[in-house]
């Protein structure tokens, strides 16, 4: 693999590319980004460790959501959040990308909007019963990424009757933000710091070696330490609101929540 950092994003005139943006850090990238001073090499793309790093540069007029594939997380990775699990699913339209406005429909804003910071691993290859040892091997790289939820939909009858699981409490269009880039996977991402803040105020901190399985173990986790959803004093997220998660080393994806 040619590459070191991933992002998908549209050029000056529109057209959706795939490229490795000129920045020696997330931070930096953020930086670039919102000055209008982002450039990317293109990269060729024949699957992400087969694509090839070409000579073509490209302003980035805006980031794209790194993820267009259905992901579909682990449950009860995070030791303390085991007995707040059910069956999950999620669908390929929930991703979108950096600094895009969540539209929340009116069946999903009162007292119930949640949010939930989360490594997602982006898998590079296709594999089946990979031995823990070899499974670097098929890891592309990481990104960090915000799982929104409505928390409503998860668990009240009035809502989702006998349906309330995540299927529709993590299923309403757009609500997973993801990237702003894929770091290449150098390690197994066992120690690192995640935080999120909504409007400024942290909200939210814990670290990938809190996780029962490690990287080796899994494609992705969740449960956060920090999630609203079974606090004794829940802070939901209301309109405006914007919400910022980070993982050291990777970067951050900031979103506002737009009640419609």
């Amino acid at each position: 693999m040619s590459w070191s950092r991933y992002i998908r994003f549209r050029d000056d005139d529109g057209m959706l590319r795939e490229g490795e943006p000129q920045v020696g850090s997330a931070d930096e990238l953020l930086t670039l980004l919102n000055t209008g001073e982002l450039y990317a090499r293109e990269i060729s793309s024949n699957g992400l460790f087969e694509g090839k790093l070409e000579d073509r540069m490209f302003r980035v007029r805006e980031v794209i959501g790194p993820l267009e594939p259905a992901d579909v997380p682990i449950i009860r990775n995070w030791a303390e959040h085991r007995p707040t699990t059910h069956r999950y699913s999620s669908s390929r339209r929930i991703v979108t990308g950096w600094d895009s406005s969540i539209p929340i429909p009116k069946i999903a804003q009162k007292d119930q909007m949640d949010f939930e910071v989360e490594l997602a691993i982006l898998i590079g290859a296709d594999g089946k019963d990979i031995p823990a040892e070899n499974a670097l091997d098929y890891v592309a790289g990481y990104l960090v990424a915000n799982d929104v939820s409505a928390r409503a939909w998860q668990r009240d009858p009035h809502y989702a009757r006998e349906c309330a699981t995540v299927v529709l409490w993590e299923g309403i269009r757009w609500l997973c933000p993801g990237g702003p880039n894929d770091s290449f996977a150098q390690g197994a991402a066992d120690n690192l710091s995640l935080e999120t803040t909504v409007n400024g105020t942290v909200c939210q901190q814990a670290n990938t070696g809190d996780c029962v399985f490690g990287m080796r173990e899994i494609v992705a986790f969740e449960r956060p330490v920090g999630v609203i959803f079974g606090s004794a004093n829940p802070q939901w997220l209301e309109d405006g609101d914007v919400v910022e998660v980070s993982i050291s080393g990777i970067g951050s994806i900031r979103n506002r929540m737009n009640f419609l």
